[in-house]
């Protein structure tokens, strides 16, 4: 098909997530390969992004695709209560991999499952009923995740899955709860102990966080508060889920990136790079004394698609080639590119800002004045962000740009050049939000 044939039949058949069908003006591809996309037409995009940051290894990375036609010939599906030999080669990867005690795993076919049955079993685990979370979060689109997602989008999904406590982040949007790192994380954690208090700890189940906030700031946790919010968790016995659904599998220049802080939590949801969504796979990795508890006990909760093989084969073909292409230590290696390229646009740039990464997740943010006002509101726009939405994509450059930011988050493939050719086209960019900028 050509492009028009494309989005006219996508559009009259098909429903796109978050929008109103009529609003969108989907993005027409026909192939992928490493860190670019084309058109029908043969028009070359640069993934900045890798789609929902989610294709970590680039498109159709040949030894994967390989080992699925592999897979094809192999053992397709069985049902959840079987036993298969890439089920157990797998899971005894991830355990080795994984920081702690954390050795067993329960699968889904994508995040928003995988954080919903974390949900439950720690719900039945501490049998408590309530949850925290926090306001700059997103947790996935289900209906009890919806309601652990902190951001706008959950306004139009409410009621949804009550006893769910909302708090504040340690670097919200228009607050600061200090200037340095060890004051920010005193104060946050000072506060939540309070909101404990009220809710009653012998009430709260868990506490879910994103270990690195993704798509609301790309917020790294200040130093301390990790160890800080666990040791507090432990006090009241509340169990700490850490959300690596974006975060994980090397995005942030560690393979789990909780361990960049030296965490181990009571459970990690994993999703998206498990398969660089070559097909979908979600999981929840869970720490002896959760799993030896489920050993006993029963887990009531159930999907057809568990421990699907087919998806199974993929991951560990995808694990193979994050091991053995260094992948997660090119992504260490080329935050200093990525922390130069967004210094270099922030010292050219009056409207920038503030720039920030770890590993390659980042993102960079814009501003109205010299007084860091935002040039968009919350939850809003601004013309000069449209703007720049549509020089991007007029610049073969794919991200996504939400209120007064944007995405960058490339394939762990990316070569220092790509990801220079990325900044390149920002840079000229950024020329349209500073005619916007007011000084």
């Amino acid at each position: 098909m050509n492009t028009d044939e494309m989005i006219a039949l996508c559009k009259k058949h098909t429903m796109y997530t978050w929008s109103a069908t009529d609003n969108v003006n989907p993005l027409p591809i026909a192939r992928a390969e490493g860190v670019y996309m084309y058109t029908p037409e043969g028009k070359r995009i640069l993934d900045f992004n890798s789609q929902l940051m989610s294709v970590l290894i680039g498109h159709s990375h040949p030894k994967v695709v390989e080992r699925m036609k592999q897979a094809a010939d192999k053992l397709i599906y069985v049902y959840p209560q079987t036993a298969t030999e890439v089920r157990a080669r797998y899971s005894k990867k991830l355990a080795d991999l994984a920081p702690g005690d954390i050795n067993t795993f329960y699968y889904t076919l994508g995040g928003a499952e995988a954080n919903e049955s974390a949900i439950r079993a720690a719900k039945l685990f501490t049998g408590r009923e309530k949850i925290l979370s926090r306001f700059r979060s997103y947790h996935g689109g289900t209906n009890a995740t919806m309601q652990l997602t902190g951001d706008p989008r959950r306004w139009a999904n409410e009621p949804g899955m009550p006893g769910v406590i909302r708090v504040m982040d340690p670097k919200p949007y228009n607050f600061s709860f200090g200037e340095t790192d060890e004051e920010i994380t005193k104060n946050n954690l000072t506060y939540l102990e309070e909101v404990i208090q009220y809710e009653g700890p012998q009430n709260i189940a868990a506490m879910f966080i994103e270990t690195v906030t993704g798509t609301n700031g790309i917020l790294p946790p200040p130093k301390g508060y990790l160890q800080g919010l666990r040791q507090l968790l432990d006090k009241y016995g509340i169990l700490l889920v850490c959300d690596e659904v974006m975060a994980g599998q090397g995005r942030a220049g560690e393979l789990f990136a909780l361990r960049y802080r030296d965490l181990v939590p009571g459970k990690v949801t994993l999703a998206k790079g498990l398969t660089s969504s070559y097909v979908p796979l979600g999981a929840v990795g869970m720490r002896d004394k959760i799993a030896e508890h489920f050993r006993k006990n029963v887990y009531w909760g159930g999907l057809t698609y568990n421990s699907h093989p087919f998806c199974l084969e993929v991951a560990d073909a995808v694990l193979d080639v994050m091991i053995e292409e260094k992948l997660v230590e090119n992504a260490a290696r080329l935050e200093k590119t990525m922390r130069s390229e967004m210094d270099r646009l922030q010292a050219k740039h009056p409207s920038v800002r503030e720039g920030r990464c770890i590993g390659l997740f980042g993102i960079m943010e814009t501003r109205k004045n010299k007084q860091g006002e935002f040039l968009a509101p919350y939850n809003g726009s601004h013309p000069a962000m449209d703007k720049l939405a549509k020089f991007f994509k007029d610049e073969g450059l794919f991200t996504f740009v939400r209120w007064s930011a944007f995405m960058c988050n490339p394939p762990l493939t990316i070569t220092e050049a790509q990801l220079k050719e990325g900044f390149e086209i920002i840079d000229r960019g950024l020329e349209i939000t500073d005619a916007a900028f007011e000084g």
